[in-house]
Parts: structure tokens; sequence; C-alpha cells
């Protein structure tokens, strides 16, 4: 008869029960994916095996409408602080509803070091949700109403965790800081409404260019703050100036078909190992206003233009 190993018995044990059970490594890739995974949620083990978690397709969101694989991903958490988790969640099952989950993650230990984090879930009800009903609920919770752009809420707490990221694995981003350049112009000369449309052509322009890892939103007003992946220094001004020359081109036309021309200023930084989310938005508003005091539709970086 042949022996069953133990690591053989433990997985066959995991895979037989009802509830859903994946690991992932410290960087979040899929490692192993059971049976009542497969169930609950319609997607294969050998379409998961191997992906990271935001490239799933499950697309968690709490309750609250936060998207947590890009704010709050409790599994991500865990990585870093051991700490165990018990989140409500919605996922988009294979088939495109909705499904409410009861999730606990738990860390995993080797030589007492974290080496990755495991998540049982189980149905948190038999009901499930339109993707659409879910997908509005998120959208009113962290878009901004007028130019459905991230809102400041949403750009916070995708700030803090690519700080953490940042801190933990040392995955660079750039921060920059936008603002329109005499707006209040705009405002009193043609009306509100005229103003209402420059923020929301200036959207539409750069939220088709904008990579799915990184964020552009509005952060209050005629500022924007924008947080990109970046894996070389020179990188952060690159994407700052070609950002600038996009708006710079878009046009802007009013009920009378008048064509109105736009531009920002924009201040731009990178993650430092000590910044809190607060020091870094301050370093990229200091620059914006170093570009307003330099003639305005330019942009100021404190980056060091080295290939590093």
């Amino acid at each position: 008869m042949e022996k069953v190993t133990n690591e053989e018995l433990y997985l066959s044990i995991l895979n037989n029960i009802q509830d859903g059970v994946y690991y992932v490594d410290i960087h979040r890739k899929i490692k192993f994916w059971n049976k009542g995974a497969e169930q609950i949620t319609g997607y294969r083990a050998d379409e998961m095996v191997g992906l990271h978690c935001p490239e799933s397709g499950l697309n968690h969101i709490d309750e609250f409408g936060n998207h947590l694989c890009v704010t709050g991903c409790p599994l991500f958490a865990t990585n870093i602080d051991g700490v165990v988790r018990t989140e409500k969640v919605f996922v988009r099952h294979k088939n495109g509803f909705r499904i409410p989950l009861l999730t606990t993650v738990y860390p995993i230990r080797e030589n007492g070091v974290i080496v990755g984090s495991v998540e049982v879930f189980t149905r948190n009800s038999p009901k499930v949700y339109d993707d659409n009903l879910i997908e509005n609920l998120s959208e009113k919770a962290m878009h901004d109403s007028l130019t459905r752009l991230p809102n400041r809420a949403y750009l916070e707490s995708f700030l803090q965790y690519k700080l953490s990221e940042y801190q933990r694995f040392g995955k660079r981003f750039a921060l920059l800081f936008a603002d329109i350049d005499h707006f209040r112009v705009f405002n009193n000369t043609y009306g509100h409404d005229v103003g209402d449309l420059v923020l929301t052509d200036i959207a539409k322009s750069i939220m088709h260019t904008i990579r799915k890892e990184d964020m552009f939103g509005r952060w209050g007003g005629e500022e924007f703050v924008g947080i990109f992946s970046i894996n070389r220094n020179y990188e952060a001004s690159v994407i700052a100036e070609q950002l600038r020359h996009l708006v710079e081109n878009t046009v802007v036309t009013n009920s009378d078909g008048q064509e109105l021309k736009v531009t920002i200023s924009v201040g731009v930084t990178i993650s430092r190992h000590q910044d809190t989310p607060d020091d870094i938005i301050k370093r990229a508003d200091s620059l914006m206003y170093q570009s307003k005091h330099n003639g305005r539709n330019v942009v100021s970086s404190d980056v060091s233009a080295e290939n590093v």
C-alpha cells in the first residue's frame, strides 16, 4: 500500500471541504485554489493558480463599496502584519453576478517569517446580486459625481496602499498634484456650467490613458492627484509632462461654439521610505505652487533625472 504523505493528506482534506480555500504568496500570487472555491466562484483552479489577486476577476468589494484589491486588500495587510482578518465582501462570480461572502485571512509562516496567507471563505447568504447594483454602490462611494474620476477618499485609500506596497516591496511610484490654471476666470467669465465642462473634458481626456495599476482623480475643486507606478525615477517627470501636454491640447467648446484653451500646473515627486500620505501630498502640492510661480502650464519636480 502506497504511503500518503502529510502534505498529500492535508491537500486532500482542503480540496474536499465545502468552504473555499486559497493560498497566496507574499506577492499575492495564487498558489492553491480548492474545489470549494471552484464551486462557490465558478472559477477552476487551472484558471486561477498563477494569477495575482488583482488579475483574478473576483474584484472583491466590501459592504461599503470599496474595491479591496485596490485600496484595502486583507491578504496584503495580513502578509505585512500577520493579523487574522475577517471581512464581509462581495465577489464577482465567473458568470457575472455578485455573491456575498464571509472571508477570514490567516498568515502562513515559515521559520517564523510570513511567506503568504490563506483565505477561507463561505457563502454569507444564498442570495445573488446583480453586478451593476454593486458596481453602482462602489461608483457612488468612491467616485466624484461630476467627473466620474476617483474621489479624494478613493485616492487617499489608494495612496496608503501604494505606500505600504513601496515600504514592503520597494515598488516605487510617482505622485503628481495638478491644478487648472485660471479656473476662476472660466467660472467668472463664462459661468459655472463652463467651469464644469472644463473639469469633465479634462477628466475624459485623461481617464482613457490611465493604466489599471495607476490612479488619477479629483482631489477637490479644480485640483487633481495622480498616482503612477514607475520603474525609474525619471519616469515621474515624463508622465507629468505627458499629462500636462494632454490637457494643453484639450479644447473645451462652450454652448456658443467658442473654443477655450485649458492648461494645468503640475508638481511631481516620488515615494520615499519615511513618507506618510500627508508628507508626499504636501511635497507635490508645494511643487505645484512652484509651477504657478514659474508662469503656469509647467511641471515642477524634485525628482533626480538619473536613470535609477
